[in-house]
């Protein structure tokens, strides 16, 4: 009979025990993760700024901006898989000598297999007044033989943290030769 008595009260003292702290290790959990999403009160002003600038891909020459570093495996006439780097030039005009406001640096690459549709992702390095130092991060669809073609800023740094908004790009000259290219950006952007 002691025998089991015994075990009993250990099932139960077993069983009560870790109970008692369940409470306990449910509080610090709900301390620490209400303290780690705790909303930031940071006082910003959100401001909309409209940025405009003339983008140079050159593809052509010693000089290049722009290389291929894919090819298709098949050839179609939409180069559908070709993917190129780039570094090229922003300026404040369409003239290639205009005052340089940045680079844009990234890659397109040619994602559609029935028209010209490129995958832009790029960021926009100012070097230039006021968003000095400043980045925007461009990624989405640009359809290149549409007139004007639109684009999701989706990000920022510098005077752009918390960026978002749209880019607006307009080909203002082509040379079908050499695949060089200028276009013109209007972008408009969310930030603080």
């Amino acid at each position: 009979m002691a025998t089991v008595t015994t075990t009993i009260s250990s099932l139960l003292f077993g069983m009560l025990l870790p109970s008692l702290f369940l409470p306990t290790c449910g509080l610090t959990n709900a301390k620490t993760q209400a303290h780690f999403s705790k909303p930031a009160h940071m006082k910003l002003r959100q401001k909309v700024s409209h940025l405009h600038f003339f983008f140079h891909d050159v593809v052509s020459g010693r000089n290049a901006t722009a290389m291929p570093v894919t090819d298709p495996v098949m050839p179609l006439p939409s180069s559908f898989g070709k993917t190129v780097m780039m570094d090229d030039l922003l300026t404040e005009g369409p003239e290639p000598t205009s005052k340089p406001v940045g680079r844009a640096q990234g890659m397109y690459a040619f994602a559609a297999q029935q028209e010209l549709g490129l995958l832009m992702v790029m960021n926009l390095v100012f070097t230039e007044g006021k968003y000095n130092g400043s980045v925007l991060t461009v990624l989405g669809r640009n359809p290149v033989l549409h007139r004007v073609r639109e684009m999701p800023v989706v990000g920022g740094s510098g005077l752009f943290r918390f960026a978002r908004g749209y880019a607006q790009a307009q080909t203002h000259w082509f040379n079908p030769n050499t695949g060089d290219a200028i276009v013109e950006y209007n972008a408009y952007v969310l930030h603080y």
